[in-house]
């Protein structure tokens, strides 16, 4: 029988849990982040109790926020005399994390997060580090469970933190290990007094200010009054969200490609399968979207994705503006999530207007044109098949003075098989033309009126009829 894990030591659990959760593929360089504190501390003291039972190799590294002055200081010292003790390999260096913050107007935690784990993605790359352990315990767990509660963080908020997650932002990316989920912040301050390791604190812990120390110093005491058991509640609520995001997560992957698809930089989803969908696949299925355009969800929270269900039953053209330049567009037929909904058109961006040689060949920015006047017995002869991008009309309706542009204001035209002119922007709408695309759609025009819209319909005073006695040929063709 196993012996239960109160029975086995930190070191013993740390490995069993390592092994369970198959954290550290051997072999394995490892970079350990060690900002001087009790857990990291004792994290450091662990892998190196285990380094050789999983076949890894340590380098340490140590970012000094430059927020504390000379505690600062003393911790970067601290952790360097501990790594040369240690015979282990260290990098240590400094960040202006107040800068970045003023730069990218960012809490002060959000900005020492997001430079933190750069650097040690830098670091990581710079050594060969496939993995980074951190030092997070099940006390941090509890509170980072909490804290996605009162944001309102949805259900993937409450899995709290992973044994193994990935980070990525501005090219750079990390993969992380937290071996102590199974430790408590107690243990690992026991574990340094037991070893004598003396680590330093961060007097900043005590600050009312960031939300973490309130929820650490305030919350969970009052909510140890309702329960004193609140913390394992939190946990297996943990655990529950985990398995059921598992399974729809699997159920996502089974969808992507049916219902969602990955073209250049957007996602295109099909509005009717999608809106077929259970509410909970919907939302993960987003998420899943923005995730592979952005890399990460950091700055996703679930009412971003509340607004886009929302906006799901909305008309064409409405578009939700997301975090990272991201829009999320409805169209008639789909749904677009991308930059730039018009990036998806078939037509290059049209933005001169020309006029046509007839007959002859006339280029412009995205295209090639071609015009060509024929009998009908000509056209008739090459079997008279037309497609999107060419048409034939009766040259003298249409004349030789053509020119093509892109949509106005007021523009009108009598598209073929009615009886009455009709707006353009009416025809489109009625024609279910994206709105992105709109601007972009060639238009060719007579001195009198629109002729045709180019990849929908010409006009129904330009046809060929029985009369015609010379046909004008007009093919577009991408560049």
């Amino acid at each position: 029988m196993a012996p239960a894990k109160e029975e086995l030591t930190p070191e013993n659990r740390v490995l069993q849990f390592i092994k369970e959760k198959q954290l550290i593929p051997s072999p394995q360089k490892l970079l350990v982040a060690v900002s001087g504190g009790p857990d990291s501390v004792c994290l450091l003291h662990i892998m190196v109790k285990l380094r050789q039972e999983l076949g890894i190799e340590l380098h340490v590294a140590h970012l000094n926020h430059q927020l504390r002055g000379a505690e600062s200081e003393a911790d970067a010292r601290y952790v360097a005399d501990l790594a040369l003790r240690l015979e282990i390999p260290a990098t240590i260096e400094s960040r202006d994390i107040k800068a970045h913050q003023a730069q990218h107007h960012a809490s002060l935690e959000e900005a020492a997060r997001e430079v933190r784990y750069t650097f040690l993605a830098q670091v990581a790359g710079s050594v060969g580090a496939g993995r980074t352990a951190v030092g997070h315990t099940i006390d941090d767990h509890v509170e980072t469970i909490l804290m996605h509660l009162i944001r309102g963080s949805g259900t993937r908020g409450l899995r709290g933190l992973q044994s193994l997650s990935q980070w990525q932002s501005s090219g750079a990316s990390l993969t992380i290990i937290r071996p102590l989920l199974e430790l408590s912040r107690e243990e690992t301050a026991a574990c340094c007094r037991r070893h004598r390791l003396n680590p330093r604190t961060d007097t900043s812990n005590l600050s009312p200010e960031p939300l973490r120390n309130r929820i650490r110093h305030h919350l969970l005491p009052q909510l140890r009054k309702y329960n004193p058991q609140v913390a394992e509640a939190l946990l297996r609520t943990a655990r529950i969200a985990t398995d059921d995001l598992a399974f729809i997560d699997g159920e996502v992957a089974r969808l992507w490609g049916q219902v969602a698809r990955k073209q250049t930089d957007s996602v295109v989803i099909d509005r009717q399968s999608f809106i077929a969908l259970p509410s909970a696949l919907k939302r993960h299925l987003l998420r899943a979207s923005i995730e592979s355009l952005l890399g990460n969800l950091k700055d996703i929270e679930a009412g971003h994705i509340e607004d886009m269900i929302d906006a799901l039953d909305k008309p064409a053209g409405k578009v939700i503006g997301l975090p990272g330049g991201l829009n999320f567009t409805i169209e008639y037929d789909r749904y677009v999530l991308g930059s730039d909904s018009a990036a998806l058109s078939p037509f290059p961006v049209l933005e001169t207007e020309a006029k046509l040689n007839i007959p002859g060949k006339t280029s412009i920015p995205g295209w090639d044109i071609e015009a060509a006047i024929m009998t009908p017995s000509e056209v008739k002869n090459e079997g008279g098949k037309t497609d999107d991008f060419s048409a034939c009309f009766d040259y003298d309706k249409t004349g030789h003075q053509l020119t093509v542009r892109r949509r106005r204001p007021g523009d009108r035209f009598q598209p073929l098989g009615m009886g009455q002119p009709k707006k353009l922007n009416e025809f489109m709408i009625d024609a279910r033309i994206p709105q992105a695309w709109r601007q972009r759609i060639p238009v060719v025009v007579s001195p009198e009126h629109i002729l045709w819209v180019v990849g929908w319909r010409i006009d129904e005073r330009a046809r060929v009829t029985n009369n015609t006695s010379k046909v004008l040929r007009l093919k577009f063709k991408r560049k």
